[in-house]
């Protein structure tokens, strides 16, 4: 029998100059143009020219026809290490991990993660009209316009099967609120109360209007290299303890209530040497809170099915009992 796969720690690689170009409601430029700004910041904060990222990432789903590769000429870059990871919000993460083991293989010294989209007048509609086969050929054409749909049967199954409120639901997105309007830069600039959040229009019920990512256009990166290259440019940065990685875990689940961190949770902790009690603050991915709620189970947090009960005993600000973000990472379209 084979000895266990043992993964290789991050050991000396870093993440560093965190950018957010400010969002907007809708744009008249591409979104090359919004990836193109948040390359140049990344290039002004750590103070060296564009042409020595010599690893590059490219998170987004609106830059067709252009790949990653299209836009190494669009942007002046000559990489030896180049990804591209249309995989919306989770992108981050995977342009992460990635970007850190080619710095640490050496296949790039400076390695830049991006993830930028625009939003014009109904491109939000040709994004979901086109966005896989399946949803040109099996779905659209029978009016499930995207994600809503999907994400309602999701939502009112786990509902149904653990006690979920619509209430748990607000209390995460009206935290969600509050918190981003500590952002100079948050879209939304009005607080939302839990009346508002129950009162919105529904959208595909259980989903009502304030459960859903709203589009916009805007831009997102960092840089990841060695430690020692950091320092020596000055830059402070942040150290990679873990990571995991899972796609389609449960597939014989009829309707999702669980996530593929259920299955690799073990290694994420044991990689870092730590335990979920370490931790200070949670940012959690998805558009739709039901899914925020699924990752306290799945990353140990609480039980499963017991997530109805700890979103009711915690607060979510960031200066609550349990600091809480959702994070959209690259889906801004």
């Amino acid at each position: 029998m084979a000895a266990p796969m043992v993964r290789k720690s991050y050991s000396g690689v870093v993440a560093t100059v965190p950018v957010s170009i400010p969002y907007e409601r809708y744009s008249i430029e591409s979104a090359h143009w919004w990836i193109g700004r948040a390359l140049r910041a990344l290039a002004q904060g750590a103070g060296i020219s564009h042409r020595e990222i010599d690893g590059f990432a490219m998170a987004s789903f609106s830059t067709a026809p252009d790949s990653a590769i299209g836009l190494t000429q669009h942007l002046g870059l000559s990489p030896r290490w180049l990804d591209h990871i249309p995989m919306g919000g989770v992108s981050g993460i995977l342009s992460l991990r990635r970007a850190a083991r080619a710095v640490q293989a050496g296949d790039a010294a400076i390695a830049a993660c991006v993830a930028g989209d625009t939003n014009q007048v109904d491109s939000f509609r040709r994004t979901l009209e086109n966005f896989s086969r399946f949803a040109q050929d099996a779905a659209y054409p029978y009016g499930a316009g995207g994600a809503n749909a999907s994400f309602a049967l999701i939502a009112r199954h786990y509902m149904d099967r653990f006690g979920a409120r619509r209430e748990d639901f607000g209390k995460l997105c009206v935290a969600q609120r509050t918190n981003a309007l500590r952002n100079p830069n948050a879209l939304m600039k009005k607080t939302l109360t839990l009346e508002q959040y129950m009162n919105a229009r529904p959208i595909a019920d259980p989903i009502h209007l304030f459960d859903c990512v709203m589009p916009c256009a805007g831009a997102e990166g960092f840089l990841v290299m060695r430690e020692e290259t950091a320092r020596s440019l000055g830059l402070p940065s942040a150290r990679i303890l873990s990571t995991i990685e899972r796609h389609h875990a449960f597939s014989d689940d009829a309707v999702q209530y669980r996530g593929g961190w259920a299955r690799d949770i073990g290694e994420l902790y044991s990689m870092a040497g730590i335990s979920q009690d370490a931790i200070d603050v949670v940012q959690t991915y998805d558009d739709y809170p039901v899914i925020s709620m699924m990752q306290f189970e799945d990353l140990g947090f609480c039980g499963k099915g017991e997530g109805p009960d700890f979103v009711r005993s915690h607060s979510f600000e960031i200066d609550g009992s349990f600091p809480h973000n959702m994070i959209f990472w690259g889906e801004t379209t």
